[in-house]
């Protein structure tokens, strides 16, 4: 597995090549895999992947994996989606495959960079509810200072309690649906559906498909 170092900010993100094309010749685009909440990216491209005819890449989110775990947490989503956008340009274009957290990040890009983006899947993993759609609790909850990660204790806490509206999600979804120029940019593989995630999947232009026909369809794209 090689790995490369990117700069954001004063973060080195791992970004992690776990297998070359099928076929030297394959003109297909890179598929980066973003992880679950307190994940790491695996040695190899995983099975569920295996068909994607073109490289595949993993991308360990900030705090986690072979990323640099910051001081002080302040860990949010659109953090992570900033990880990805400095992954997508050392890339190009490339569809995105999230677990979990990952999913709900992979929505956000795919809506924000659909230049970029080449289609994206959302598939089940750790994280994928987040906090739901209100405020919770008001108590305070501590980090023990001891356990320094990866992952960071940090970001298991804050993202495990980020508040996930559904019309936030649905504007993403919206974006990547008017302006990648795909007729179906966003497939929705998990099985677990929490409410931001039914709505993003009765959007139009989102399909509901399992893993491999999802791969199949942006490979085609």
């Amino acid at each position: 597995m090689a790995t490369v170092s990117l700069a954001h900010n004063k973060v080195s993100l791992a970004l992690h090549q776990l297998r070359g094309p099928l076929l030297p010749t394959s003109p297909v685009r890179a598929l980066l895999l973003l992880h679950g909440l307190g994940e790491h990216i695996p040695a190899g491209a995983p099975a569920e992947v295996g068909p994607w005819p073109g490289p595949v890449w993993g991308l360990d989110f900030t705090g986690h994996g072979r990323s640099t775990v910051p001081v002080g947490g302040g860990y949010t989503c659109e953090l992570l989606m900033a990880d990805v956008d400095v992954a997508l340009h050392h890339l190009g274009e490339a569809t995105l495959y999230g677990r979990g957290l990952g999913a709900y990040v992979a929505l956000l890009v795919a809506g924000a960079r659909p230049a970029l983006v080449r289609g994206a899947i959302l598939a089940d993993g750790p994280g994928l509810s987040g906090g739901g759609t209100r405020p919770g609790t008001v108590a305070i909850v501590t980090v023990d200072p001891a356990g320094s990660g990866p992952p960071d204790p940090f970001a298991l806490l804050e993202l495990s309690r980020d508040v996930r509206p559904a019309d936030y999600a649905q504007a993403f979804a919206r974006e990547a649906v008017r302006s990648s120029g795909l007729d179906v940019p966003l497939v929705v593989s998990a099985y677990a559906r929490p409410e931001w995630l039914r709505a993003v999947s009765e959007e139009y232009g989102v399909e509901t498909l399992p893993v491999a026909r999802a791969l199949e369809l942006f490979a085609e794209r």
